[in-house]
């Protein structure tokens, strides 16, 4: 089955990836196709961008052995020079996605605090539309940030905010959701902020090509 066409502004891609970790670097953005997980599956992946800001991702996997793995996050990702948190007065993100068909998915942040998936770092994610998948861990909260509310699901150093109500476009502050945290005491106040990341966390595309595609990305830290 031939994939099927992108619904994306990117219709000119300046980069075409199909490696497991193929990289655009537009720094201080990244595009990254992130296919972390898919030693022993079957998983085709391409990623289409025309900027950091504007790309498509068309991808093929499924969850026939019904284990749930995650097995890919193409994303768009910003590193930071590892800003104080309690430091910063906001953390702006824009993002706006297309493409929800069948299958095991997320759309979501992947936020990566004091350092980048090390043994004293934090993950923290945003799950922004949630397709059949399930954190890690459990429910330890719920919570209302910047008018939206969301469930906190925790194990050990990962945390992740799952939207009560799916949403595909947002302009957003996310320092509320690490001022949060801190007031938990899951981090302390000399934490850093490393990396931001949007994307989508894929499971299954129920044996088919899918094309999910991401526009308007972008985040800063002041």
């Amino acid at each position: 089955m031939p994939p099927v066409p992108a619904p994306s502004t990117c219709t000119d891609p300046q980069y075409t990836t199909s490696a497991q970790y193929g990289m655009w670097n537009l720094d201080p953005y990244y595009v990254y196709n992130d296919m972390w997980g898919i030693s022993g599956y079957q998983v085709t992946q391409t990623i289409h961008a025309c900027s950091y800001s504007n790309w498509y991702v068309v991808a093929d996997m499924n969850n026939d052995s019904g284990d749930g793995h995650v097995k890919t996050y193409p994303n768009a990702q910003r590193d930071f020079d590892s800003p104080q948190i309690t430091s910063l007065s906001s953390v702006p993100s824009t993002f706006a996605i297309s493409g929800v068909p069948g299958g095991i998915y997320e759309y979501a942040y992947d936020i990566w605090i004091n350092g980048l998936a090390t043994s004293g770092s934090t993950e923290v994610m945003i799950w922004n539309y949630n397709h059949g998948q399930v954190p890690s861990g459990s429910v330890v909260a719920s919570v209302t940030l910047d008018g939206r509310g969301y469930q906190v699901w925790k194990s050990g150093t990962y945390i992740a905010f799952v939207a009560d109500q799916s949403y595909t476009a947002a302009s957003m502050d996310l320092l509320p959701f690490f001022k949060w945290i801190i007031a938990q005491g899951w981090l302390t106040n000399s934490a850093t902020l490393s990396q931001v990341c949007y994307g989508i966390e894929l499971v299954s595309t129920d044996n088919r090509p899918e094309t999910f595609s991401f526009s308007n990305f972008t985040v800063n830290a002041s």
